[in-house]
């Protein structure tokens, strides 16, 4: 067999080093950017369903969950969002507990 240099410098396959079709997809771009009020599918029970066969029939232990994290990623700025909104959230929850410890006696 032929070394990939050897294949590329025949003439009939130069242009596929060049052409940007036969280019590989960068990371950043292989997912979908989703916003945050979809961001529930990721760890909704409704969106997730559990496989016992493949497309084949072979017997596999898999959730669709993972096709979705796969496939889909949170936008940056609402990813960042939700980090502040869960921090927020501990916050709160802290000042609750807090408040709930304090009786009158």
């Amino acid at each position: 067999m032929s070394s990939q240099e050897e294949i590329l410098s025949d003439g009939r396959f130069s242009h596929v080093a060049r052409d940007p079709r036969f280019w590989e997809m960068p990371e950043k771009e292989r997912k979908v950017k989703i916003d945050k009020r979809f961001r529930a599918m990721f760890h909704d029970k409704k969106f997730k369903l559990r496989y016992t066969v493949d497309k084949r029939g072979r017997p596999v232990n898999f959730s669709s969950t993972e096709n979705l994290r796969k496939f889909y990623a949170l936008s940056e700025s609402d990813s960042d969002l939700s980090e502040g909104e869960e921090h927020a959230e501990k916050q709160k929850k802290k000042k609750k507990k807090k408040g709930k410890g304090v009786t009158d006696s």
